[in-house]
């Protein structure tokens, strides 16, 4: 079922999310067309429960969308719209259409409700924000946003008014251990689109005469390439390992730090045999690349979740480390 899944999915992301779509929605173009077409395709209701008019699939089932989010760079929200709208579900709330990102909240001084550095918050429609024991979906349309780093990502405020107005669920989940899931998955596709665009760079770019990926070194450095993004994808296929929509707190943990560690370095090195192009706005690279960087550092960066597998494996695993590593990599 994977492969047709996910071929479905691969074949509208490559005809409606082209390296140009992604370009104009960057620059400040309106996603509602792309968002429009997932929306009609019922892609963004996978995890929701069948009572609720969705497919009732397994984290694990989309993991292939999830990486697939990656691979094309997709300036929308459809991972966290996954998740969101399942958590709505389970709740007994009705779904709104359109794309959820996801947010943590605050009261600022003045009374405002704060969403400070929401993903692909320019773009999204709605905001699944905790807030203390519970989650509130607010419409982006009725915030005031502000920049906030990636050209995508904005930081949201509402008048406290909303607060009484908007839809709250009880927060039964954890909004680090489900981006860490999310972006470890989109981390290893966007891993697999640079390393394949290097390739191809390396096979067509002659030098000497020569194409240059006959070189010894940069064969070193393809190897090396390969080797993070096919290690990051395995770290996020466990990561996603789960039966229900929820993803484990230990396995997300192995998967962003080693995907968010993954990212450094093949973005460092696929840059190193692109040259000087590779940095350059017209040239598709740049898209992947800048996302390696960013979302490295999404819910935490290696050196964080490498501490919770620490934790994990210090206080309250009893036996062996390689006990803990068959428990965590045990895929059935």
């Amino acid at each position: 079922m994977n492969d047709i899944f996910s071929d479905a999915v691969r074949q509208l992301l490559a005809a409606h999310c082209t390296p140009q779509v992604v370009r104009n929605i960057e620059a400040g173009d309106t996603a509602q067309a792309l968002w429009q077409v997932i929306e009609a395709s019922g892609f963004a209701d996978a995890l929701v429960d069948e009572a609720h008019g969705g497919a009732a699939l397994s984290l694990s089932a989309v993991y292939p969308m999830l990486e697939l989010c990656g691979s094309f760079a997709l300036p929308v929200p459809l991972a966290e719209t996954l998740l969101a709208r399942a958590l709505l579900a389970q709740a007994g709330v009705l779904i709104p259409k359109g794309s959820i990102a996801l947010g943590q909240e605050s009261i600022s001084p003045d009374g405002l409700l704060v969403c400070d550095t929401v993903r692909c918050g320019q773009v999204a429609d709605w905001v699944l924000a905790t807030h203390g024991e519970h989650s509130l979906l607010l419409p982006a349309a009725q915030a005031t946003k502000s920049a906030a780093g990636f050209c995508l990502d904005a930081t949201l405020q509402w008048p406290q008014a909303a607060l009484g107005a908007c839809v709250r669920i009880p927060c039964t989940y954890d909004i680090k251990t489900l981006q860490a899931c999310l972006y470890a998955a989109q981390l290893a596709g966007a891993l697999q689109a640079v390393f394949s665009r290097t390739l191809q760079y390396a096979n067509d770019r002659s030098q000497f005469g020569r194409p240059i990926g006959k070189f010894q070194a940069i064969q070193h450095q393809l190897s090396v390439i390969s080797e993070h993004a096919f290690a990051a994808r395995m770290a996020a296929q466990i990561g996603c390992r789960s039966n229900t929509f929820m993803p484990d707190r230990l396995c997300a943990a192995v998967a962003k730090a080693r995907t968010s560690e993954a990212a450094l370095e093949v973005a460092a090195l696929s840059h190193s045999i692109h040259g000087a192009i590779g940095f350059t706005q017209e040239f598709d690279l740049q898209l992947f690349t800048r996302r390696l960087h960013l979302w490295r550092q999404v819910a935490g960066s290696e050196s964080y979740w490498h501490t919770v597998v620490g934790t994990e494996l210090v206080d309250r695993h009893q036996g062996l480390t390689l006990d803990l590593i068959r428990t965590v990599t045990d895929i059935h």
